[in-house]
């Protein structure tokens, strides 16, 4: 049921409007997820999965991933944190994020797996430094 949920919710998004205050830009950038081990202060690397983005903003990304779930932990729900790495072309930059939304892509899709919405939550200053400079890339 709540897998119809987000589903109906992210539908009306599209009729709807967008209230996202960071103008999102479409962006397939190569991206690997890993959920944050906050025992160790790292990301489990062995667990890794392996997507691309669908969009980018300055306070957020959506990306896709084959699974909703690596090595026994899912990567969305309450006080999930996410270690992203974005493969960008000059070079890869490291992200903290939370999930904030997730929607199973179905048959109508273009592609198929999870598309995960996350919202920004660290970067070091040279990564914002250079995401910013991707970011007006896109414009």
């Amino acid at each position: 049921m709540p897998e119809m949920i987000r589903s109906i919710a992210a539908r009306l998004r599209e009729f709807v409007g967008n209230n996202r205050r960071a103008p999102r830009r479409e962006a397939r950038i190569p991206v690997s997820v890993a959920p944050f081990d906050a025992s160790a202060h790292t990301a489990r690397n062995a667990s890794m999965l392996r997507g691309h983005t669908r969009d980018v903003s300055a306070t957020g990304l959506g990306f896709v991933v084959p699974a909703i779930h690596i090595g026994g932990s899912y990567l969305t729900g309450e006080n999930r944190k996410l270690q992203i790495a974005l493969d960008l072309p000059s070079e890869p930059i490291q992200i903290s994020a939370a999930p904030v939304r997730y929607e199973r892509l179905d048959d109508t899709d273009a592609e198929t797996g999870y598309l995960i919405g996350a919202h920004i939550t660290e970067m070091s200053d040279p990564d914002r430094t250079r995401f910013t400079e991707y970011l007006r890339t896109l414009r």
